[in-house]
């Protein structure tokens, strides 16, 4: 299984590539649990926490960061497994 920031790093340039004008990069933070990634796209925002797999455990706070960032803009769980429908719903956001 591959190593979570090898994900990380794919999915920045994939993000960057599918929306052209896209500034997606990892957030570093004293906030524990807070998403790894910020992507910026015009005038909306999304955060997303990368998981190697879709069974990899979450951290204290992350199910209340993505849950609370997901109802002001757009925040979900990602994984290999789930990539391209999550990439489909930030995309229909």
């Amino acid at each position: 299984m591959a190593k979570e920031r090898d994900f990380q790093a794919k999915l920045i340039k994939e993000i960057m590539t599918r929306f052209p004008g896209a500034l997606a990069f990892k957030v570093e933070t004293y906030i524990q649990g807070f998403p790894d990634l910020l992507v910026l796209y015009g005038k909306h925002w999304a955060a997303l926490e990368c998981k190697r797999g879709a069974r990899a455990a979450h951290r204290p706070n992350q199910d209340y960061w993505v849950t609370f960032l997901n109802k002001m803009s757009f925040a979900a769980f990602i994984s290999p497994e789930n990539k391209e429908e999550v990439l489909h719903e930030l995309q229909r956001s």
